[in-house]
């Protein structure tokens, strides 16, 4: 019975850690699309990149 005087305390500490943590998510924005990622990774970009100038060509040795 002596347990309970360390446990309800403790485990109202951990209801209002829980709590300060769900509103410090949900006023950051943590929650605002939820679904805009899923569609995310099924939408396919048909588009075809057209490749880098730069990135293809090989170092100028004389370039300081």
């Amino acid at each position: 019975m002596d347990i309970l005087i360390l446990l309800i305390p403790l485990s109202l500490v951990l209801v209002g850690v829980i709590a300060w943590v769900m509103l410090w998510a949900a006023r950051s924005g943590q929650f605002d699309d939820l679904e805009g990622p899923a569609h995310n990774i099924l939408m396919d970009d048909d588009t075809p990149h057209k490749p880098d100038p730069v990135a293809g060509k090989p170092d100028d040795p004389t370039a300081p």
